[in-house]
């Protein structure tokens, strides 16, 4: 089968697309035609070694993962010959990954995909998705009526948890960087949104929620906690999803005497049961239309190392080059 791999961390330019040999499913792995991938953050981490992990040699890249059952090991209860499924959180903990031909995942990582909704679509949602709602549902608890703060609201996760929030029946404020991505969040749903190179965001917050936010969702790597705390109401939540090097100053006052809660969500250490709670509000919602994965650009697989390029400049060196997820098909 053609994979994109590598045999050690490395650049981008390492990414090896070559021939590797078909995985084979045993017990409660099912095999996976692979019809669509998807590249996240997480994964330049993985490949560079920024993200130390013990990996299978080769090492197939990736996280996220849509396509058709093409065979089930002996233990498979939830799946069939023929279903198509999604799926996200490999190429991790020793897990290979997805960017190949084929996948062998354990089936309490899979989910079925709607009938009508596309395996680009299903495997752009994927990560992003599982992030979102578990910052939203598990740990913020947010609620109809609600209102809260999303800063960078045309990314990956951002575009996911402005929909996901709009799905609730939350009020969203977000943020965008340009003109364009300030209409990417309006069409997306967005309540208000805050043009921060034009508006101090904070002004912006204040003006469109005098008593605060409910919840503030931080995407960015390096975190504003005097920005957060400031706009929070009495009792407000903030969701943290990115920064691990990040070792911003902290009002500890203002925290505490609002009453306020600090969420880090970690998706990929969240467990099958709590993704697969997410997967089923996820699947819901891309086959009604509430939650349209929002794709910069779609690429082949053989593109995986210029995909991984355009994500860590995009991510790491802060070209903010990205409006969405960037997905490749086999």
């Amino acid at each position: 089968m053609k994979a994109a791999y590598i045999n050690e961390p490395c650049p981008p330019d390492g990414i090896v697309y070559g021939d590797l040999p078909d995985p084979t499913q045993s017990g409660r792995e099912v095999l996976v035609r692979v019809g669509a991938v998807s590249l996240n953050p997480i994964d330049t981490y993985v490949r560079s070694g920024a993200v130390a992990m013990a990996l299978p040699r080769p090492f197939v890249v990736g996280c996220d993962l849509a396509g058709t059952v093409e065979a089930v090991g002996d233990d498979v209860s939830r799946f069939q010959v023929g279903d198509r499924v999604w799926g996200t959180n490999q190429g991790l903990f020793g897990r290979q990954g997805t960017f190949a031909q084929r996948a062998a995942v354990d089936e309490c990582w899979l989910y079925p995909t709607p009938p009508d909704v596309r395996d680009e679509d299903a495997a752009a949602a994927s990560l992003v998705g599982v992030t979102a709602h578990l910052g939203l549902v598990r740990d913020a608890a947010l609620r109809r009526d609600e209102t809260i703060a999303v800063i960078g609201g045309s990314g990956g996760v951002g575009s996911t948890v402005v929909q996901m929030a709009k799905a609730i029946g939350a009020r969203v404020v977000a943020t965008a960087g340009s003109d364009e991505k300030v209409e990417i969040c309006r069409a997306l749903g967005a309540d208000v949104v805050i043009a921060y190179r034009r508006q101090d965001i904070g002004d912006g917050i204040r003006a469109a929620a005098p008593d605060g936010v409910d919840v503030f969702w931080e995407t960015r790597r390096t975190p504003d906690f005097d920005l957060a705390v400031d706009t929070m109401a009495e009792c407000g939540r903030m969701v943290l999803m990115a920064g691990r090097d990040a070792r911003p100053p902290f009002p500890v006052g203002p925290f505490y005497l609002k009453q306020c809660t600090l969420h880090g969500t970690a998706m990929l250490k969240a467990s099958a049961a709590d993704q697969r709670v997410c997967a089923e509000d996820i699947s819901q919602w891309l086959a009604s239309g509430a939650l349209r994965p929002r794709v910069d650009r779609i690429l082949h697989l053989s593109d995986a190392a210029e995909a991984h390029a355009l994500q860590e400049r995009s991510t790491v060196g802060g070209e903010n080059a990205l409006s969405g997820k960037i997905v490749l098909v086999i």
